[in-house]
């Protein structure tokens, strides 16, 4: 419950201003030993922790599982493997894993989905990461537009979708190899474009870094890069974006 969903239920008398209090004043993390769930993100920041699942233990995943769900009701978890979808599913079987972006997660069912974020990506080697954005970005309540394989060795592909993409309040440009596709997208869009850097490429990609240069150096306006293969960042940051959208 975020502090204005709080104020809210406080006003429509469905909270008590005790009730209020007592959950303002409540330790704003759990303490669990080997983690401290960060219990009061939501109403920091608007969205709720989320879950790095890569190394770790699978007790500890399982505990982390199962106090924010608790709490929350639903879970988003990051960089999963099949051992450890196996283990969360078993524990909860309405959880959902997708093997290709890793997202692991429990979601509330029948959430609404607002404004429009679009998923680019120059080529099909890189739709994990693309993945991994979109899902992100669905669990945060974004609608999202998939738009794969429109790189720049093909521009035409590219200009098939393109009043698709330019309708979104924000576009995700997915790109490996040298990394040209959020420069050409941003342009010819007027929203916010977040470049993604991949990992995939022949030798001098350098596991992405050329593509990561590409992206920083970008001549074209309104770009911002995050981290090599790091759907995640991009798809919490377009949503962000996209929110502050649905509001003018």
């Amino acid at each position: 419950m975020t502090v204005r969903e709080m104020l809210e239920q406080v006003r429509d008398q469905t909270l008590s201003v005790q009730e209020a209090e007592r959950i303002l004043e409540k330790e704003n993390y759990q303490e669990m030993e080997f983690a401290k769930l960060d219990t009061s993100r939501k109403a920091r920041t608007g969205f709720a922790e989320v879950v790095y699942c890569s190394r770790k233990a699978d007790s500890h995943l399982l505990e982390i599982y199962r106090r924010l769900y608790e709490r929350d009701g639903e879970v988003l978890g990051t960089r999963a493997n099949s051992h450890q979808a196996e283990i969360i599913c078993q524990a909860f079987p309405q959880a959902e894993y997708d093997a290709l972006s890793g997202i692991l997660k429990i979601e509330k069912e029948d959430k609404p989905h607002i404004g429009r974020i679009a998923v680019c990506t120059a080529g099909t080697a890189d739709i994990p990461v693309a993945e991994e954005a979109a899902r992100t970005a669905e669990f945060f309540s974004s609608y999202v537009d998939r738009i794969y394989d429109v790189g720049v060795s093909g521009m035409h592909r590219l200009m098939s979708r393109i009043k698709t993409i330019e309708q979104a309040n924000c576009v995700i440009a997915v790109a490996g190899m040298e990394g040209a596709l959020a420069s050409v997208l941003g342009g010819m869009v007027s929203h916010p474009v977040i470049a993604v850097p991949t990992s995939v490429g022949y030798g001098a990609n350098f596991h992405g870094l050329s593509a990561l240069l590409t992206m920083i150096n970008s001549c074209a306006n309104g770009i911002a890069v995050v981290n090599i293969d790091n759907g995640y960042g991009a798809g919490y940051l377009a949503t962000q974006i996209n929110r502050l959208a649905c509001q003018v």
